[in-house]
């Protein structure tokens, strides 16, 4: 079966707009013969005479009264599709967002994020849930809109990431535990008892390896799978947590942390979406809403360090 002559459709909308050749001929800037043969063209395809000729005018048949409607609409369904996008009223806008993150970012930034869209754009509404892997299928299929992560070799070609900051590990105890008071050195960090971080379950990091080179080893203790956990244990214990600094500021709240006595390398937190959704304005918006709370998140971390050094 052969593809159909959209343009026809034009035509058609045209001519049964007009009601007669003449005038749909200038409205569409076709001469009379070409306008002629297009609707030649048009009985032909839909085995309908369409306009008939009625003294001096023509007059639609029951078929063309019938298509009116339709072939409109469809018209306008057409251009408006093609026509370029309009510019985007936030305060019209009603959607929601899912975004796939780790326990951490949303305790951390959601507040902020969800303050920022709530005065820009009411009608927005934010979904956020667990990211328990790094497939990507969910960002493909539209079930999932924006992702926060770290990109690695696992991470999929075809998506598009940007920067939000870099990061680094840190540990953290309750106030009052040894770790507390004076230097933390490597062999007083490896002595103590730890939690470890590990969505498959794993007890043995970066961390180890670095402790392994010093011919050190930590004892962990549990396993736990998010970093929320891992400070809700060391919390009410003596337990070790490593955590990334900057993704649980507000979650440490009240406890000690440290530097890590030992190297270990930063990892970059990065914002990830399918290309699918790079020209939508709405998602283009969110996007840049995410990277303003997180640099904004940055410079308030700054100033209070500032502040802390000079008291």
């Amino acid at each position: 079966m052969s593809t159909p002559d959209f343009n026809l459709l034009l035509t058609l909308d045209a001519v049964l707009l007009e009601g007669s050749v003449a005038r749909a001929a200038q409205r569409l800037h076709l001469s009379p013969s070409a306008m002629s043969r297009a609707l030649a063209r048009l009985r032909e395809t839909t085995g309908d005479p369409l306009l008939v000729r009625a003294g001096r005018g023509l007059v639609p048949t029951p078929r063309a009264l019938e298509l009116r409607q339709q072939v409109s609409q469809l018209v306008q369904d057409a251009q408006a599709v093609l026509r370029p996008m309009q510019r985007l009223n936030l305060k019209q806008l009603v959607r929601t967002f899912t975004i796939r993150t780790r326990e951490g970012f949303v305790e951390n930034f959601g507040p902020d994020l969800i303050a920022r869209v709530d005065k820009e754009a009411p009608g927005v509404r934010l979904c956020f849930i667990q990211k328990p892997n790094k497939e990507s299928t969910s960002l493909r299929d539209g079930t999932v809109h924006l992702e926060t992560g770290v990109v690695g070799k696992t991470t999929s070609p075809e998506l598009r990431t940007q920067a939000l900051f870099k990061d680094r590990f840190i540990g953290v105890v309750r106030m009052g535990h040894t770790l507390s008071k004076g230097k933390v050195t490597t062999a007083r960090y490896a002595k103590g008892r730890h939690i470890s971080v590990s969505r498959k379950g794993f007890d043995k990091g970066p961390i180890d390896e670095s402790l392994k080179l010093l011919g050190l080893e930590r004892e962990i203790v549990t396993i736990v799978g998010g970093f929320s956990t891992a400070l809700s244990i060391a919390r009410a214990s003596d337990l070790i947590a490593t955590v990334p600094e900057r993704q649980t500021g507000n979650l440490r709240a009240g406890m000690h942390s440290f530097p890590l006595p030992i190297p270990t390398p930063d990892l970059t937190l990065s914002l990830l979406w399918h290309p699918r959704m790079d020209a939508d304005p709405a998602h283009r918006w969110l996007r840049s809403l995410v990277l303003d709370i997180c640099a904004a998140n940055y410079l308030s971390s700054q100033d209070s360090s500032a502040s802390a050094r000079r008291t």
